[in-house]
């Protein structure tokens, strides 16, 4: 039983120091980016490859995280259903406050306070895989000019505040129309710096805008159902799923 023991210790011993030199292979320190008016340009030029404006103009947003979480979002209000499992939190983004259910019937309390807790950690993950590039210009961002080692400009982006975890840094890599490609990250979640996902399958809303809809990398994520229209009719929704949240 000693020797299994040992035998155990020195494996898990083993383990723990390939974590550690993968860990120390594949971390990169985060390049210094320039600021300037080349920075800002570069990060217009995002915009326009994701025709913004028409991203701006579309009032109803739907997609699938995952498989697992469901969203409809009411860009003009800034209201968001939130799915999963058997749970549905309807919720105001700019107060984070709402109602929340389980199979549809309304819970109150602690109960509430979890599920709108646990749906907006959901929502700020999710949503800015969803929309990134349509926020490097949100307030609290910097935006600066890094070479790459492909001889083209990267685009970081440095938030400073807002989601779950703030201070994160990206660099996009960008195609020659300025559409996102792949981006490094440097962010508090994940120990390793400069972790690559690619910006892939984009499609064109019937409002217009551009949406990535896969991110392949370490872990691949997907985007299904994705629309963006003007009315929730358009959405496949017969009404307002917020016309009973209270103001």
């Amino acid at each position: 039983m000693k020797k299994v023991l040992k035998w155990l210790a020195i494996g898990l011993g083993a383990l723990i120091a390939l974590v550690v030199i993968a860990g120390i292979i594949l971390n990169k320190k985060k390049p210094t980016g320039k600021t300037g008016p080349e920075a800002e340009a570069l990060a217009q030029k995002v915009f326009t490859a994701i025709n913004h404006e028409a991203w701006d103009s579309t009032r109803v947003l739907t997609w699938s995280f995952m498989g697992m979480h469901h969203y409809v979002w009411d860009k003009q209000r800034n209201y968001a259903q939130i799915k999963w499992g058997d749970n549905e939190v309807l919720m105001k983004l700019d107060q984070v406050t709402g109602d929340a259910f389980v199979n549809g019937k309304p819970v109150t309390g602690k109960q509430k306070e979890k599920l709108i807790k646990k749906a907006w950690s959901f929502w700020c993950n999710d949503s800015f895989w969803f929309c990134a590039p349509s926020k490097v210009f949100d307030k609290g961002t910097e935006r600066s000019i890094v070479d790459l080692e492909n001889g083209s400009k990267g685009l970081m982006i440095t938030y400073a505040s807002g989601g779950v975890t703030p201070g994160d840094s990206y660099l996009y890599e960008l195609d020659e129309n300025g559409l996102p490609v792949s981006w490094q990250m440097w962010v508090k979640i994940i120990p390793i710096g400069g972790i690559s996902n690619t910006w892939e399958g984009w499609t064109t809303t019937k409002t217009g805008a551009k949406i990535s809809t896969k991110h392949g990398g370490i872990v691949s994520m997907t985007m299904k159902n994705v629309q963006g229209v003007m009315t929730f009719e358009e959405a496949g929704l017969s009404s307002d799923p917020f016309i009973d949240l209270k103001p």
